[in-house]
């Protein structure tokens, strides 16, 4: 007899984060969560609201950018398969009730004065602020509980780029979740409860605080600056843009073998520390700068255009342009879903900030996206002289919770899926 069938779960069940404490919160959150067949639905409460947390797809890709960051990879350190699906399915159901603004499980406070708290309660009284929790599958995973045989070819290692210099405690993690709210304590209060709950499963291998959205999917919005001030995603791929998404960024049925049939509806996410130089950027003169993104400062333009939006003409800017390596015209038609943070961590003990751009960039295939796009931009952009890449993973980005039934990761882990 399990604890729901004994009239409710007892408080060891809750303090566990066992199934039953969790499932319980799950379905009064869930109940009211309508589905979506195209996936989460964008905010529309303003800044304070939530975003819908079933539907096909995560929500956090498409998703309109929000203003936070908090990302964690982490280490599964179990080696039982059925209590890391049971960690998936209590995360899933914190989840929904975090994306809803409501505090875990019993809480934060009410419950037994002997044991801890079920929520850390520095969210408490705090709006939704439009958070959404995406979860994503390391390599590495693949060679735990049973899972090699249904890798994705698609989910390929990322190859040394010229010009790397990783530091291995900021790259790699067997599994990631990506928290974006509008309130940074929100984002960091969802990161800091799954870890709580993860605690003797799973442990946090790096995580990344990020600030200011460098791009933007939402139409029509004033496109954002990275911290060297220039826009940046002008064309990135916008949430309503449904024939582009489906062609560059969501997992079809048709792609890969049957490996791969389980990633229908998600996406491959690239993860990328990008340190920036800033002091030596602020000494370089204003044309260079501008030849370097072959894009005028203030407003945006193309070089040798008048407007931001205007069709930049390629042969104007020089061989080396960021721009003009990095657009789909260059690459054979390669476009990514980007949706990357700046940060600054302080500075490095010389003197110089550590701060530069975490990116984030969502696409169908690896193999066709991140890995050609960055090797041609690794060896012949002028912005590495400025840039250095030092942290890097690579997840694949299972589809959504469909239903207050659904849990993370169940089209890859359930026989019946």
């Amino acid at each position: 007899m399990n604890e729901m069938e004994r009239g409710g779960p007892s408080r060891r069940a809750l303090i566990g984060w066992g199934g039953a404490g969790l499932a319980l919160g799950a379905a009064a959150a869930g109940g009211g969560v309508a589905l979506s067949d195209d996936g989460p639905s964008p905010a529309k409460a303003g800044s304070g609201g939530a975003v819908e947390f079933h539907g096909a797809h995560q929500a956090g890709i498409a998703t309109p950018v929000q203003d936070r960051l908090h990302f964690a990879a982490f280490d599964v350190k179990t080696e039982d398969r059925a209590e890391f699906v049971q960690l998936l399915k209590d995360w899933t159901a914190a989840a929904r009730l975090m994306t809803a603004g409501k505090p875990v499980g019993e809480g934060a406070y009410g419950g037994l004065a002997e044991a801890p708290p079920d929520d850390t309660g520095e969210a408490l009284g705090l709006s939704p602020s439009r958070l959404t929790l995406t979860v994503g599958f390391g390599p590495s995973l693949f060679d735990r509980f049973g899972l090699a045989d249904r890798r994705p070819a698609a989910l390929a290692d990322l190859p040394k780029f010229p010009g790397d210099n990783l530091d291995r405690s900021r790259t790699g993690g067997d599994l990631c979740v990506q928290a974006c709210a509008d309130d940074p304590q929100v984002a960091v209060h969802a990161i800091r409860n799954l870890a709580r709950v993860g605690f003797g499963k799973v442990a946090v291998r790096w995580s990344q605080l990020g600030f200011g959205k460098t791009s933007s999917t939402t139409p029509d919005a004033q496109t954002p600056r990275n911290l060297m001030g220039f826009k940046d995603g002008t064309r990135n791929i916008a949430g309503t843009e449904t024939a582009r998404l489906d062609r560059h960024v969501w997992v079809s049925a048709s792609d890969g073998d049957a490996k791969s049939a389980w990633m229908t509806g998600g996406s491959y996410l690239v993860a990328r520390r990008i340190r920036m130089n800033i002091e030596t950027w602020d000494r370089a003169s204003l044309q260079e700068q501008e030849d370097v993104f072959g894009r005028d400062k203030g407003e945006g333009a193309p070089a040798g255009k008048a407007k931001e939006h205007d069709a930049p003409f390629l042969k104007a800017m020089k061989p080396d342009a960021h721009v003009r390596l990095a657009h789909p015209d260059s690459n054979g038609g390669i476009t990514i879903l980007r949706r990357g943070y700046s940060f600054t961590d302080g500075t490095d003990g010389l003197g110089r900030l550590d701060a530069g751009l975490f990116f984030l960039a969502y696409q169908r295939d690896v193999r066709e996206g991140f890995i050609p796009l960055q090797r041609r931009l690794a060896a012949h952009d002028a912005l590495n002289e400025y840039i250095q890449h030092v942290g890097s993973a690579v997840f694949a980005v299972p589809p959504g919770v469909r239903d207050s039934h659904d849990w993370w990761g169940r089209t890859l882990f359930s026989k019946e899926a």
